[in-house]
């Protein structure tokens, strides 16, 4: 690196920390959260979840191990991010690596956000600062590099949605049940679980009809900002209810389908966005470790008749999952594919295709 630079991160309520700033150096604003994962942080700002976000990790140490070559897989997928560019507005870090230490490493997590155009910051004191929005709630917030000061912008404000989907309609896999994906800002992984658990995949766009589409099942992805905002989804979930259609629901698509199907959902006051969440299903009462990422919530209390929880939180005892009695639709908050992360219920995709028949 080359001469440090100082900058700022400066929250609405007024908090400020100072720091140095690293990957991209231009001032940035977005909404300020943390996320508790102790390694992850390549396909963290590449998840579309995070899209608008200023990530503060809690971990102390970030960027030891690199950061990997880009590499396509089989599919076409990218082999070790989460979609094919950075999705994060800024990163907040409390100590940055300037040495890599593993095999894949292509390049150092710095080279990698300035090449991707996102904004760090390190040596801030992210103890103090997650316990700031640990009280306060996840907060609008910027990267003010030196004296260039920007104003502050919520992402939730506008359809985060239409951002990261794709634009274009594609297949992955060449045998079994045929599966429409409707694309909200989906992970490399769940396509490549679905595939491996032995469906074919077609990725649409998140407001394409995909009625028009033959297929036997209906996937709805994971995805960033306030699920009010995608109108024309949940207008298309609806119908696909209504023909009790196949259907299963990942983090924002959880909470598309329970808006679909009546029930109403809030924003939480910090998130969740850890690899270590201990989830209850109800009925057999397993807790199982989860890996999420999200900032809003199904009201559990709002499901209609016909509808029941299927998973709880065991922190906090919010929703984590939702099932309809009789017909073959379910949704889960947490993420199953979790890449890095606990693959405790990876079956649900083998669940789900059982679902199909």
């Amino acid at each position: 690196m080359s001469e440090p630079i100082e900058g700022r991160l400066i929250l609405e309520d007024g908090a400020e920390f100072r720091g140095t700033i690293f990957g991209n150096p231009a001032s940035v604003s977005g909404e300020v959260v943390f996320t508790t994962g102790m390694v992850g942080y390549s396909e963290t700002v590449t998840d579309p979840s995070f899209r608008g976000q200023i990530v503060v990790f809690t971990y102390p140490l970030i960027g030891n191990y690199g950061v990997p070559a880009a590499a396509i897989d089989s599919l076409g997928l990218s082999r070790h991010f989460e979609s094919v560019c950075a999705q994060a507005a800024g990163v907040v870090v409390a100590n940055l690596s300037h040495d890599t230490s593993h095999w894949s490493a292509a390049r150092s997590f710095h080279e990698y956000l300035a090449e991707s155009g996102v904004s760090g910051i390190t040596d801030v004191d992210t103890r103090t600062l997650t316990q700031h929005l640990r009280s306060g709630g996840s907060i609008l917030g910027k990267i003010v590099v030196g004296d260039a000061d920007i104003p502050f912008d919520d992402p939730n404000s506008r359809n985060l949605v239409a951002e990261v989907s794709t634009r274009e309609t594609r297949d992955y896999g060449s045998d079994g049940p045929r599966v429409v994906l409707v694309d909200t800002g989906v992970k490399t992984n769940i396509i490549r679980q679905l595939v491996a658990a032995g469906a074919r995949v077609r990725r649409v766009p998140w407001n394409h009809d995909f009625f028009d589409e033959p297929f036997d099942g209906l996937f709805i992805g994971n995805g960033p900002g306030n699920p009010k905002m995608v109108e024309q989804t949940i207008g298309h979930l609806r119908r696909a209810l209504a023909d009790r259609i196949p259907t299963f629901g990942i983090c924002l698509g959880h909470q598309l389908l329970a808006l679909a199907a009546g029930a109403d959902t809030y924003k939480l006051k910090f998130g969740h966005r850890s690899q270590n969440q201990p989830c209850v299903e109800i009925g057999t009462n397993r807790c199982y470790i989860t890996s999420q990422n999200h900032g809003f919530a199904v009201n559990g209390d709002t499901l209609p008749e016909g509808w029941r929880q299927w998973f709880v939180n065991a922190n906090d005892g919010t929703n984590e999952g939702i099932r309809h009695e009789y017909k073959p639709v379910r949704s889960v908050q947490f993420h199953p594919e979790a890449a890095p992360g606990p693959r405790d219920t990876l079956d649900l995709f083998h669940r789900f295709l059982e679902m199909i028949g």
